[in-house]
């Protein structure tokens, strides 16, 4: 499984929870896929997930009593559906948008600890390689 990374310069904590997805076809072996597409199924895999999300709060669920002390805990149980209406998610326009940020040098790609700086730069991806999403911090002020 690859896992996927997200993480901000300046902060302790990552972006996100690290999740992994397997490797899709024709991504690992010699004839490596190019940095864009690899961010198409990383950022794909996400929307799917996010949607996965939305759907499932929907529901409602039984909780079992470990959950709902974890739940207590942070402040809001919450056993049934979201009020919040689920939102669209337009895959190629998300796409088109990590794209366009990384061309316009908003975030690192690294995998397996090696940075890559170019969308059409061939790379190679093991089952178990790690893809980190590194966010730059823009400096604010005069």
């Amino acid at each position: 499984m690859m896992t996927i990374a997200g993480k901000a310069l300046g902060r302790r904590r990552p972006l996100f929870a690290d999740w992994s997805i397997p490797l899709p076809p024709g991504l690992g072996g010699d004839g490596g896929p190019t940095l864009r597409h690899l961010i198409e199924v990383a950022v794909r895999g996400e929307v799917a997930a996010f949607q996965q999300r939305q759907q499932d709060r929907q529901l409602w669920r039984a909780l079992t009593t470990r959950e709902i002390d974890s739940a207590a805990e942070k402040g809001k149980v919450t056993p049934g559906p979201s009020e919040v209406p689920i939102q669209p998610v337009d895959d190629d326009q998300a796409v088109g948008t990590a794209l366009q940020a990384f061309e316009d040098g908003l975030y690192l790609v690294v995998i397996d600890g090696e940075e890559h700086k170019s969308l059409d730069q061939q790379v190679f991806l093991q089952p178990d390689s790690r893809v980190t999403f590194i966010r730059l911090t823009l400096l604010a002020g005069g």
